[in-house]
Protein backbone atom coordinates (compact mmCIF):
# COMPACT_ATOMS: atom_id res chain seq x y z
CA UNK A 1 0.00 0.00 0.00
CA UNK A 2 1.29 3.22 -1.29
CA UNK A 3 -0.17 5.13 2.01
CA UNK A 4 -1.28 8.31 -0.69
CA UNK A 5 -4.89 8.80 -1.68
CA UNK A 6 -5.77 10.65 -5.17
CA UNK A 7 -7.21 14.23 -5.06
CA UNK A 8 -8.57 16.63 -7.41
CA UNK A 9 -8.44 20.22 -6.89
CA UNK A 10 -10.32 22.65 -8.26
CA UNK A 11 -10.19 26.68 -7.55
CA UNK A 12 -11.93 29.88 -8.28
CA UNK A 13 -9.77 32.96 -7.40
CA UNK A 14 -11.07 36.39 -7.55
CA UNK A 15 -7.64 38.23 -8.26
CA UNK A 16 -5.82 37.45 -11.27
CA UNK A 17 -2.22 37.64 -9.13
CA UNK A 18 -3.12 35.17 -6.57
CA UNK A 19 -4.51 32.95 -9.29
CA UNK A 20 -1.27 32.84 -10.61
CA UNK A 21 0.16 32.16 -6.78
CA UNK A 22 -2.42 29.49 -6.79
CA UNK A 23 -1.33 28.23 -9.81
CA UNK A 24 2.50 27.74 -8.80
CA UNK A 25 1.81 26.12 -5.63
CA UNK A 26 0.02 23.47 -7.00
CA UNK A 27 2.32 22.83 -9.68
CA UNK A 28 4.29 21.78 -6.37
CA UNK A 29 1.39 19.34 -5.51
CA UNK A 30 0.38 17.75 -8.81
CA UNK A 31 -0.33 17.92 -12.37
CA UNK A 32 -2.97 20.44 -14.13
CA UNK A 33 -5.50 18.26 -16.05
CA UNK A 34 -7.70 21.16 -17.20
CA UNK A 35 -7.18 25.29 -16.31
CA UNK A 36 -7.46 25.35 -12.38
CA UNK A 37 -8.39 21.61 -12.00
CA UNK A 38 -5.52 20.04 -10.55
CA UNK A 39 -4.99 15.74 -10.12
CA UNK A 40 -2.85 15.58 -6.71
CA UNK A 41 -1.40 12.07 -4.96
CA UNK A 42 -0.59 12.43 -2.11
CA UNK A 43 0.58 10.97 2.03
CA UNK A 44 -1.86 12.88 4.56
CA UNK A 45 1.53 15.08 5.47
CA UNK A 46 1.06 15.94 1.81
CA UNK A 47 -2.47 17.27 2.03
CA UNK A 48 -1.93 19.24 4.85
CA UNK A 49 0.91 20.89 3.57
CA UNK A 50 -1.04 21.87 0.33
CA UNK A 51 -3.99 23.39 2.45
CA UNK A 52 -2.04 25.40 4.65
CA UNK A 53 0.20 26.51 1.75
CA UNK A 54 -3.28 27.54 0.54
CA UNK A 55 -5.13 28.70 3.33
CA UNK A 56 -2.37 31.24 3.67
CA UNK A 57 -2.95 32.72 0.15
CA UNK A 58 -6.45 32.90 -0.62
CA UNK A 59 -8.74 35.26 0.48
CA UNK A 60 -11.13 33.13 2.22
CA UNK A 61 -14.30 36.04 1.88
CA UNK A 62 -13.64 36.23 -2.03
CA UNK A 63 -12.12 32.50 -3.16
CA UNK A 64 -12.90 29.28 -3.16
CA UNK A 65 -10.70 25.89 -3.28
CA UNK A 66 -12.43 22.46 -3.51
CA UNK A 67 -10.98 18.95 -2.82
CA UNK A 68 -12.34 16.10 -3.46
CA UNK A 69 -10.72 12.85 -2.43
CA UNK A 70 -10.95 10.00 -4.73
CA UNK A 71 -9.08 7.42 -2.31
CA UNK A 72 -6.01 5.48 -2.33
CA UNK A 73 -4.10 5.69 -5.27
CA UNK A 74 -3.07 1.80 -5.52
CA UNK A 75 -7.22 1.02 -5.46
CA UNK A 76 -9.33 2.47 -9.20
CA UNK A 77 -8.74 6.05 -8.95
CA UNK A 78 -8.67 5.69 -12.54
CA UNK A 79 -11.83 3.83 -13.14
CA UNK A 80 -13.39 7.06 -11.20
CA UNK A 81 -12.00 9.51 -13.18
CA UNK A 82 -13.84 10.09 -16.62
CA UNK A 83 -13.15 12.20 -19.47
CA UNK A 84 -15.20 13.06 -22.44
CA UNK A 85 -13.83 14.29 -25.92
CA UNK A 86 -9.57 14.74 -25.70
CA UNK A 87 -8.13 12.28 -23.35
CA UNK A 88 -5.80 13.18 -20.46
CA UNK A 89 -2.46 12.15 -20.86
CA UNK A 90 -1.88 8.90 -19.40
CA UNK A 91 -0.33 9.66 -15.62
CA UNK A 92 1.92 6.78 -15.93
CA UNK A 93 3.31 7.44 -19.08
CA UNK A 94 7.27 8.88 -18.55
CA UNK A 95 7.51 13.03 -18.38
CA UNK A 96 9.33 14.66 -21.11
CA UNK A 97 11.10 17.81 -19.68
CA UNK A 98 11.26 20.75 -21.38
CA UNK A 99 14.78 22.65 -21.67
CA UNK A 100 14.16 26.77 -22.09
Amino acid sequence: MSGRNCYVVSYDIMDQRRLQKVHKIMKGFGEAIHYSVFRCDLTGKGRVEMIAALTDLIKHDQDRIMILDLGPTDGKVDQRIEFLGVHAKDPDSPRRAVII
